[in-house]
């Protein structure tokens, strides 16, 4: 019979993901005092990480019922979960042992030492590299982790002769056997003789392909650039498709053809009492609490991109001068039509009847999405936008972040959709650095 393997899990681990101690069956988890004393720090805190560091502690205290955590406790799973307390004189410490990170590898070296098979999972890249240069074998926590080169973009081409597209084009629907389509997947036909000649449909089914709604080729005035974004609009300004993500690089229009959309909905056509815009506060340096002013002050620095966006799209719309712009910017704002508001208020609400965008959701992790998606109350609409190629959270990246595995896990579902927009439509400099820097 072969010998368990020992994971040691770094605290990263459990506050990306709290059920991760139940994520490996028949082995054995070992938890050093060093995380539960990070976790300790943490569950204070009033924001996701927090959160996961109270629902981490609760469930280690529901073990000690089975038996010592420090002899190692069953679990439902068929594991073993034990907490190790270091000493002064493990292996290892030749490294600086006032160093939280080290104080974890020294745990992982000395299981090692011991003959066992010890496996060190974390989410810290600089972690792994040094518990591999330890000789300690690494792995990152991949249970919430997707193929980002073959993501699913939320459309595709397929070649067909020109009597199918000539058929499509007569008829409101078309019928392609042996097919299979994700459920408002969009589907470009294409002439096998004749490039130029095309047809754009969305996926009713796995067969079924219908035309785009004419309705929806613009919104406040903007009109699509590329079929992407027609795509893109063809989902926001749908009310039977309640979630939808958009995924692209810096320029392509993410936040404008949703912020768009949302105006459009929630001020001219009235489906919508309010239109809610949010984005987690990652920060390149200080964290939010040390700005000065009150909550709202604080916010509008993070916000300030809506607020572009937002002060272009009236001034599209409208044709009026930048003073009064800013004046009906100001005025959405004070009756509450929209609404500007952080992630960390979002948790615990039930929202009805809103139109909600969150702006970077690729720094958020498949837990925060969750938390967030389900918030969405009746007649909501939430849409995800960002790019999982910028991300500022230090343990995720394109393929374990919350957006992609949301894009990856929703795929064919009635009440979702999605579309990978790849051409730069800001400018033709911001192409270029988009292309070559």
């Amino acid at each position: 019979m072969t010998s368990p393997k020992h994971f040691v899990l770094d605290t990263n681990v459990l506050l990306h993901n709290p059920e991760s101690i139940t994520s490996f069956d028949d082995n054995i988890i070992v938890l050093p005092m060093t995380v539960i004393e990070e976790l300790d720090s943490f569950k204070r805190h009033n924001d996701e990480l927090g959160r996961s560091a109270r629902q981490v502690i609760r469930k280690l205290d529901s073990l000690r019922a089975n038996g010592s955590l420090k002899d190692g406790v069953a679990m439902e799973n068929g594991g073993i979960l034990k907490i190790t307390v270091e000493s002064e004189n493990m292996p290892g410490t030749f490294m600086d042992m006032t160093v939280p990170d080290n104080r974890i590898l020294a745990v992982a070296k000395s299981l090692l030492n011991q003959g066992e098979r010890v496996i060190f999972v974390s989410k810290d890249i600089n972690s792994r590299l040094k518990a591999d240069a330890l000789g300690i074998e690494v792995m990152d926590f991949e249970k919430q982790k997707c193929d980002v080169d073959a993501l699913y973009t939320g459309w595709r081409e397929v070649q067909v002769s020109a009597a199918v597209i000539d058929a499509f084009h007569k008829n409101e629907t078309l019928t392609l056997s042996a097919s299979d389509f994700y459920t408002n997947e969009f589907i470009l036909l294409r002439d096998e003789q004749n490039p130029k000649h095309t047809g754009l449909g969305r996926a009713l089914s796995e067969q079924v392909v219908a035309h785009l709604n004419p309705e929806y080729e613009d919104a406040w005035s903007i009109h699509s650039r590329s079929k992407e974004q027609r795509m893109a609009f063809e989902l926001l300004l749908n009310p039977d498709i309640h979630l939808v993500t958009l995924i692209g690089r810096a320029g392509t229009g993410k936040t404008m053809l949703a912020l768009a959309a949302g105006l459009e909905l929630v001020l001219h056509l009235e489906i919508y009492e309010k239109l809610l815009v949010s984005r987690p506060i990652i920060p390149m340096g200080k964290d939010i609490g040390y700005l000065p002013g009150t909550k709202d002050e604080k916010l509008s620095l993070w916000m300030q991109p809506i607020f572009d966006n937002l002060t272009y799209l009236m001034r599209m719309n409208h044709k009026i001068d930048e003073g009064t712009v800013q004046q009906k910017v100001a005025q959405l704002l004070k009756n509450q039509q929209v609404e500007l508001e952080a992630l960390t208020y979002i948790r615990g609400r039930s929202i009805p009847n809103q139109f909600i965008i969150i702006d970077e959701a690729q720094n958020l992790t498949p837990h925060e999405v969750k938390t967030i998606i389900s918030r969405a109350g009746e007649n909501t609409k939430m849409v995800l936008t960002g790019d999982p190629n910028q991300i500022d959270n230090p343990y995720l990246d394109s393929s374990s972040n919350g957006l992609s595995y949301a894009v990856e896990k929703l795929k064919g579902q009635p009440l979702y959709g999605h579309v990978t927009l790849s051409k730069s439509e800001r400018s033709p400099l911001s192409a270029i650095a988009a292309d070559y820097l």
